[in-house]
């Protein structure tokens, strides 16, 4: 037994991830105390990265999934340099349970588009005139775990909050 394509039901029904497209959506670096910030420096700078991940749905089945790093290098209170990056992709997801839909557009899909990101973040460092900034992998089972956690905690305040 095949459905119309000439496909047997259970292919149809397989789960799909494709990534449609995917592109820079904002990107700033910023090297406010050059060219002294360029000269050797006593000790390493202290470098904190934010990452963060946010969805719209554009249709049905289709996702924009943005990737937001922010960074910035310090020595001793002094900013070397700082970035900014909105990443996006574009995905279109077929034959996935709805239970398994969000979590699978706020992990999977920032993994995929992390490592163009990595390499954009590279690169801007690397032409501001330091060393290539190579962010180490990212955990993204454990900030979907974290933000789940903290609306959860939110959504108990708000309720404790209100009057009975």
């Amino acid at each position: 037994m095949t459905n119309g394509n000439g496909a047997p039901p259970e292919a149809a029904q397989a789960p799909q991830l494709n990534v449609l497209a995917q592109y820079t959506k904002d990107l700033s670096f910023e090297n406010p105390n050059a060219p002294a910030s360029l000269a050797p420096q006593a000790q390493q700078p202290s470098i904190n990265i934010q990452i963060n991940v946010t969805a719209n749905t554009l249709a049905e089945s289709e996702f924009e999934v943005t990737l937001s790093i922010e960074g910035k290098a310090d020595n001793a209170g002094a900013l070397i340099f700082s970035f900014e990056l909105q990443y996006a992709g574009v995905f279109r997801i077929l034959n996935v349970p709805k239970e398994n839909l969000h979590p699978l557009v706020m992990i999977e899909c920032p993994r995929l588009l992390f490592p163009f990101a990595r390499e954009i973040i590279a690169s801007a460092v690397r032409d501001g005139g330091f060393p290539p900034l190579m962010l180490d992998p990212v955990d993204f089972v454990g900030l979907y775990r974290q933000n789940m956690e903290r609306q959860a905690a939110a959504a108990a305040a708000a309720d404790e909050a209100k009057p009975s």
